[in-house]
């Protein structure tokens, strides 16, 4: 079963979500590499009743946007489609920062355009300076304006601090946040407790990214005993983790994303979590976790 979080009367997402990041070629350019598997995957995320896609212009750029509209539009009803601003892809496939407001318009004007919607259910502004809290107004009131104006529904921000997500909240409403955290990747903890009390979404990405070899170790030890994978067992744990913790992985694959989708019925026992717990700070196995 995938449960949903309420963030708002008009937004309930499948806390199994799906990134669209990988229906683009390498390193999120050009278009897909077989374009009926990208539209099947598409197809099976609406039959598996997921209701949140995580998706941006940048993805391509504009063909996983392209794609997502013309496998999906009309949009069923209750499918929420979250972009992010904030960046632009650079002929090199480089992610050069685009915070300015005429870039912030421009690039909401465009995933309105490229996803044929009049108005975006989510919109989440990439940061690159997450050390400066002031560093987010002024960018976040340009995406405020546009909410104000209809053209954005909820807002929320990705690769921030806990400042920055406190000085977000006096512009506006914050009801999601991205940023690198995994089982391995821990140094955002308290910010994950924060959203969990301000009922904010917390939504990492990377879910097995930062591992060490022995952490691998750790992880696959403890799969091989659940009879599970290690990344289904890396997203079960983070969907225990936090009850605000949604999670976006990104598969080209139908069969993945079936797995994917699998792990959020998976219910870690007490031993297993002490484990894996200690993924972040120790390389220790338990004994019940080997065969």
């Amino acid at each position: 079963m995938n449960d949903k979080l309420e963030l708002a009367d008009d937004l309930s997402l499948t806390r199994m979500g799906y990134g669209a990041i990988q229906l683009a070629g390498p390193m999120a350019w050009g278009p897909p590499k077989d374009r009926d598997k990208a539209v099947a995957v598409l197809r099976e995320v609406v039959e598996l009743g997921i209701t949140h896609i995580d998706t941006s212009d940048y993805y391509g750029p504009y063909t996983v946007n392209e794609l997502i509209r013309e496998t999906l539009h009309p949009y069923p009803e209750g499918l929420h489609i979250v972009t992010k601003v904030g960046a632009r892809r650079g002929p090199d496939k480089s992610w050069p920062a685009a915070i300015s407001r005429g870039e912030l318009v421009a690039a909401v004007e465009d995933n309105l355009e490229h996803l044929g919607l009049s108005s975006l259910d989510l919109v989440n502004l990439r940061m690159t300076d997450t050390t400066a809290a002031a560093s987010i107004v002024e960018p976040f009131t340009v995406l405020a304006e546009l909410q104000e104006q209809g053209l954005i529904k909820h807002l929320g921000v990705s690769n921030v601090s806990t400042e920055q997500v406190i000085a977000a909240q006096q512009v506006a409403p914050v009801v999601s946040v991205q940023n690198f955290y995994n089982l391995a990747m821990r140094k955002d903890d308290s910010l994950v407790d924060f959203c969990a009390e301000e009922g904010i979404a917390f939504v990492p990405f990377f879910p097995l990214g930062g591992f060490r070899p022995l952490q691998s170790d750790t992880l696959q030890q403890v799969a091989d005993g659940l009879g599970h994978t290690p990344l289904q067992l890396a997203q079960a744990w983070l969907l225990q983790r936090s009850p605000t913790m949604l999670l976006i992985p990104g598969t080209s694959s139908v069969e993945h994303l079936r797995e994917n989708v699998a792990a959020a019925d998976i219910e870690l026992p007490a031993e297993a979590v002490a484990t894996l717990n200690a993924v972040g700070s120790a390389e220790a196995v338990a004994p019940w976790a080997r065969h």
